[in-house]
């Protein structure tokens, strides 16, 4: 058994990781309660973010937490706009074709990246990069986490606060529910459908615009880094249960500090075989999830 020492920092690491984590799958929960599909382009539009705000600190200078009122309002209108002008056009009212779509989107994307960007891996340096803070009582000993690791936490939650309220307090918040609800009912009602499918996929890569900037002081950034997150993040809205927010929240703690304590049990390179365990012990004993209901 290892002591506290040693596990006290690993799961706050855990938790500062599992908070990007979950407003990643945020978004995607948020898509899918309301479009009831997949959105498998959801780890290309993350790598998009991220270099967008690579590109903002190469070429302007600009710190990736400064460059969030840009990066957030950039990916909502590219959301938007692929809802409205592809996925929506090319569905045809059937969700096979909406699967089809995003899934055109994500090879489309990535292979824009590879051919404007190469295969080169990116990164980017801030006076705060390789900044540490210490926490926790000295009973524990000493745990040093890394600066842009506890912004990045703060900055999700905070993220994730506002997503809730939006849904929860407000008009397209209601009509958003609505149509996640019973979308042939919202319609009668008055509620244009077609522009709440367009605002739920804006809002959702949104999420991926604010994760971007919270991660890229620690992070890098090429073609294929979105494949992993997207990965983690079906694991969570999973695990959290399809279409929860609580879910998805509570499930991306959960799944950064399986991760991180699994990375110090079994070595780096192997510290994500409990999350895919943990992803299969779910699909046989609680396939609803945690928060889901049953169907």
């Amino acid at each position: 058994m290892f002591e506290l020492s040693i596990l006290f920092p690993s799961v706050l690491n855990g938790l500062t990781t599992g908070a990007v984590y979950a407003l990643i799958a945020l978004g995607l929960t948020l898509i899918y309660g309301v479009l009831h599909i997949i959105n498998f382009a959801h780890g290309a539009a993350l790598m998009i973010a991220l270099y967008g705000v690579w590109l903002l600190k190469a070429w302007l200078g600009l710190d990736p937490y400064l460059a969030l009122p840009l990066i957030v309002p950039a990916m909502f209108a590219l959301g938007y706009a692929l809802q409205r002008l592809v996925i929506n056009r090319a569905s045809h009212g059937k969700d096979e074709n909406i699967l089809l779509a995003t899934l055109g989107i994500s090879i489309v994307l990535e292979n824009l990246a590879l051919l404007i960007f190469k295969s080169d891996t990116r990164t980017i340096e801030t006076a705060y990069t390789l900044a540490t803070v210490q926490i926790g009582p000295a009973a524990l000993g000493p745990a040093f986490i890394a600066l842009p690791k506890l912004v990045a936490f703060a900055g999700a939650l905070v993220a994730s606060a506002v997503l809730l309220l939006i849904v929860s307090r407000t008009d397209l918040g209601r009509a958003i529910r609505a149509v996640a609800k019973e979308k042939h009912g919202a319609k009668l009602m008055g509620i244009d459908v077609d522009h709440v499918y367009a605002m739920s996929f804006g809002i959702g890569l949104g999420c991926l615009g604010a994760a971007a900037c919270f991660l890229l002081p620690a992070y890098y950034v090429n073609p294929h880094v979105g494949s992993g997150f997207v990965l983690i993040a079906f694991t969570i809205v999973v695990l959290g249960g399809m279409g929860s927010f609580a879910g998805a929240l509570l499930g991306g703690l959960l799944i950064g500090v399986v991760e991180s304590v699994g990375g110090l049990v079994l070595g780096e390179s192997l510290g994500q075989i409990g999350i895919f365990a943990i992803f299969i012990a779910v699909l046989l004993l609680r396939p609803q999830g945690l928060f889901g209901a049953r169907a």
